[in-house]
């Protein structure tokens, strides 16, 4: 009798673990087709039944697709809380703030992500276009020079580096940089234009 009325009380733990998985796997699904709102509503019963780190950074990554920057920012202020060595959730909490046109808060978290080891080209990059935002060349050109250091094939990256010197009136490295970009396919005949001439 014990032992049946132990595994009655198990019975509601076992289906309450299932439930959330659940609704993590369904969430997770609508998530990778688009189905944001859907993918936001699955992972909230989610972290209603089991607050979960990974729940809060997927509904915030779904919120960030929406352009709800302030609900991304939320959640994924939420996944730091709850995982405070979460790379993903610093980089994309610097998305969204960027997205906000907080470039001093993006580039905080930038670099937060960058010191627990999510040091990609992608976000030297994207923090050197939060530091160019904010004016500062100097800052931009280190962060885009390690973008290419990373990856020597991106392009946007040579761009930027480029008007970042022609901003600080280095033309001649501004021109070196506006030829790569070319080489590598950039396009635009202005940049060339407005560097080398």
């Amino acid at each position: 009798m014990k032992k049946l009325l132990f595994l009655l009380l198990l019975i509601p733990l076992v289906s309450f673990g299932q439930t959330a998985q659940v609704y993590f796997d369904q969430a997770s699904k609508k998530l990778e087709i688009g189905n944001y709102y859907g993918a936001i509503a699955d992972f909230t019963k989610v972290i209603e039944i089991n607050s979960s780190s990974n729940a809060y950074l997927l509904r915030g990554n779904a919120k960030y697709n929406l352009k709800d920057y302030y609900g991304a920012i939320a959640d994924f202020t939420k996944t730091i809380e709850l995982d405070p060595n979460s790379q993903a959730a610093f980089s994309n909490r610097a998305q969204s703030k960027r997205a906000l046109n907080d470039n001093n808060g993006a580039v905080a978290d930038y670099t937060k992500a960058i010191e627990f080891g999510f040091a990609d080209s992608a976000i030297y990059f994207n923090r050197g276009n939060a530091k160019f935002n904010l004016k500062d060349y100097y800052g931009a050109i280190a962060d885009f020079t390690k973008t290419i250091e990373l990856d020597q094939g991106y392009v946007t990256a040579y761009v930027f580096r480029a008007i970042s010197k022609i901003s600080l009136g280095d033309k001649n490295g501004a021109c070196k940089d506006a030829i790569i970009a070319r080489d590598l396919g950039f396009k635009d005949p202005t940049l060339i234009q407005d560097t080398c001439n």
